[in-house]
């Protein structure tokens, strides 16, 4: 047997009768003699709570100090699931994210892991303990400060430690049955996927689905480390994210056409208004954008009016750097020449991904055909070879869903969907 990495969310590690289901689950895999090493996030709501904390001490907080503060979460946990191990007559030792050896860029609230150096994880498996690691955390290579990975950093702490030791597989414990189809909170008949690819759950990832952030995805992929998606609050067998299918029995799952219907309303649209129309007035919206640290998402730009020369530039971004966005296009105004800009934070995106669809003709028609009949306009469109994303009202998100994911025969025959912390995460 070989190493495991396990990874629990707020969810599954909410309260102490949580916390002691979660460490019989880890000691049962000691048991089956797996070296374990475990990661976890918060327990519940604490880090919304810590936020708001923050947010009524000082509306702007230091980003080293905000950082700080937020780590405190996945301390508790980690100390408090150590504890409830040992009570289970197994030893255990907890780690920070710095003295596990998680080394980060120096960008607090969403730093990137530079390198793992787990020595002092490594010690404690070779001495028999079971190793617990404070997720969504780590320690800048430059300064030494304490950083955070991000919302939802826990899925690629828990990655990056098994790329480190070499583990067997990264299970990612959540509070559903696994990935589905579409999120089980909007369609009550998602179906469970067995086996998906990295490429497709990338795509998933990015265009919404909660269930496993894009960088752990990405990681995984880049480093091939299989991810189990699976429920701490049952037995069931969850879904296999690796880059090859999985085989069940005598035969291998076939990877299917469309593998599910995802959504966002976490976006919101910027349009550059009366843009010049020549050369080098993009690349200095999009370089006013970069220098912000502004991830964007979705790209359009209009056909020039002949008459004025001038176009409109739309662009979609994370709702919470929308403000800042403004400011740094206002300060560039100048500079880049645009005439205004409208701001627009009630859109959602929908999402078809499906690597199936590059060699079935069809699905593009069938896709907007389906948002047609269910009385759903679009905004914008972007493509890639797996997926159609558009993005349309944020009123008309969870009917766009619906229709689609009926649509393309994706409803199952049972409500089998079951979010059982409430959250999907």
């Amino acid at each position: 047997m070989g190493l495991v990495v396990q990874k629990y969310g707020g969810s599954s590690v909410a309260d102490a009768e949580g916390i002691k289901r979660v460490a019989k689950r880890i000691v049962e895999a000691k048991k089956n003699g797996h070296q374990v090493v475990v990661v976890v996030s918060a327990m519940g709501d604490t880090t919304d709570e810590l936020i708001d904390l923050a947010e009524q001490v000082s509306p702007m907080p230091a980003g080293r100090e905000f950082d700080m503060l937020l780590t405190a979460g996945e301390r508790i946990s980690m100390a408090l699931l150590a504890m409830a191990i040992k009570n289970l007559g197994h030893e255990a030792q907890s780690f920070t994210g710095s003295q596990a050896g998680v080394i980060t860029d120096s960008v607090h609230n969403k730093a990137r892991i530079i390198d793992v150096t787990p020595g002092r994880i490594r010690e404690s498996l070779e001495q028999g303990n079971i190793a617990i690691v404070a997720g969504f955390q780590g320690v800048s290579q430059d300064k030494k400060d304490i950083t955070t990975l991000g919302r939802g950093g826990s899925d690629t702490t828990a990655v990056a430690l098994a790329a480190a030791l070499d583990a067997e597989v990264c299970e990612i414990y959540t509070d559903v049955d696994g990935v589905f189809t579409a999120d089980p909170r909007v369609v009550k008949k998602a179906k469970k996927i067995d086996w998906i690819s990295f490429e497709d759950m990338l795509e998933l990832a990015a265009s919404g689905s909660k269930v496993l952030l894009h960088r752990c995805v990405e990681y995984a992929r880049r480093y091939n480390i299989p991810i189990h998606v699976r429920s701490s609050f049952s037995g069931l067998q969850g879904t296999w994210v690796s880059s090859e299918p999985i085989e069940q029995g005598d035969k291998k799952v076939e990877q299917a056409i469309i593998s599910g219907v995802a959504h966002d309303t976490s976006e919101a649209k910027i349009t550059v208004v009366g843009v010049p129309d020549k050369p080098g007035e993009a690349a200095a919206i999009f370089r006013t954008i970069s220098d912000a640290e502004i991830n964007i998402d979705m790209i359009v730009q209009n056909v020039s009016a002949a008459s004025t020369g001038l176009t409109d530039i739309s662009f979609t971004l994370p709702k919470a750097e929308g403000r800042k966005a403004i400011d740094a296009l206002e300060k560039n105004k100048h500079g880049i020449g645009f005439d205004s800009l409208r701001y627009d934070d009630q859109i959602g995106k929908i999402s078809l991904v499906g690597a199936g669809m590059k060699t079935n003709p069809g699905v593009t028609a069938d896709f907007f055909t389906a948002l047609s009949d269910a009385g759903v306009n679009i905004e914008l469109i972007s493509t890639s070879e797996i997926r159609i994303s558009v993005v349309t009202r944020a009123d008309d998100v969870n009917e766009a869903v619906r229709a689609v994911h009926t649509a393309f025969g994706l409803d199952s025959d049972s409500d089998e969907a079951v979010v059982y912390g409430g959250t999907g995460r």
